[in-house]
């Protein structure tokens, strides 16, 4: 089969298409057909060897990076029922790796493709999709809300606001470029803005009208984006992290959350907190896109060009979740 393998930590380049031999699905577990790869920010992180709190453990090297595969089954382990045979399934446990046309999997952390879903639309929800739902569920959000999203083009940011759109909440989108603003406005936003253009922050002010505040902000960036975010949150209001694409920090320091009644919680910690709950999100988020509730959004690669979309990650030039074909 073939593969991308790191050999040794550093620039995207370093991320090579090779031919590596077939992995064989053990005691309870199965091996899928590629046909979609999920690829993670966070896996730049990894690739480029720099240990974070915010990031799982480096891999020992050699390495096939992903976790995240949709495919069909075809081979089971001893134990397994052969009847995951010729299935369509979707994972976020992947134990070789996704970044290759076949993978292996523990059966216990397989989904079946719901009907009418799409490989590259399963794999999106499967992770991406199940975190915005655990987000969401922590935001808490009402249709009396004014939401301002960053990262509002991302995966997790796109399907954020569908949802407080569909809920009935005024929904500001930021995000980086005309591109990606347009995308965010044709998903609902009321007000989309470009946040790379100095004075956004002055343009949300005018177009909420009448002094109205920001209510909620669930912030995907971090930074001096994050911290512009803040100063449009009116008192009383909820400062959500929901992930940190400029991996810079921005912590409200705690009188200042207190002088304006502000709650502020890690919503990415909270769910790292819980990882038994990540199953039943899974479901509700691929049952979700399945219904057509939430619309998943992802560009997608050749397998063979993975170095090209770890690049774009890094350069924030993606829309969407990052999606591997073989």
């Amino acid at each position: 089969m073939h593969a991308v393998v790191l050999h040794e930590f550093g620039p995207a380049g370093n991320l090579r298409y090779e031919n590596r031999p077939d992995p064989v699905a053990g005691p309870g577990q199965v091996r899928i057909a590629v046909r979609a790869a999920g690829a993670h920010f966070v896996e730049t992180v990894m690739r480029a060897g720099e240990a974070s709190d915010k990031a799982p453990p480096l891999p020992g090297l050699p390495a096939v990076l992903g976790g995240e595969a949709a495919g069909v089954v075809d081979a089971v382990g001893p134990g397994v029922d052969p009847s995951w045979l010729g299935r369509s399934v979707v994972t976020s446990h992947g134990t070789t790796g996704g970044y290759a046309e076949l993978t292996v999997a523990d059966v216990d952390g397989l989904h079946a493709v719901p009907d009418g879903l799409g490989f590259e639309d399963a794999v999106t929800m499967v992770m991406t999709g199940a975190t915005t739902m655990g987000l969401l569920g922590i935001a808490r959000l009402r249709p009396d809300d004014v939401v301002l999203v960053t990262s509002a083009a991302g995966g997790v940011g796109r399907l954020v606001v569908q949802y407080a759109h569909a809920l009935g909440a005024t929904v500001v989108g930021a995000a980086g470029g005309p591109a990606k603003t347009g995308a965010v406005r044709a998903l609902g936003a009321d007000v989309a803005v470009d946040y790379n253009r100095p004075g956004w922050q002055e343009t949300v002010r005018e177009r909420l009208g009448g002094g109205r505040p920001v209510t909620a902000v669930l912030d995907g960036v971090g930074g001096g984006k994050a911290a512009a975010a803040f100063e449009l949150l009116g008192d009383q209001g909820r400062y959500v992290v929901i992930g940190w694409a400029s991996q810079e920090a921005f912590e409200p320091g705690p009188e200042l959350l207190a002088e304006r009644g502000v709650t502020h919680v890690n919503a990415l910690l909270e769910l790292l907190a819980h990882p038994e709950d990540g199953p039943a999100r899974e479901r509700e988020a691929l049952a979700a896109a399945a219904k057509g509730d939430l619309v998943p959004a992802w560009q997608a690669f050749p397998l063979a060009e993975v170095a090209r979309a770890h690049a774009a990650m890094e350069r924030r030039e993606t829309t969407g979740k990052v999606v591997l074909i073989p």
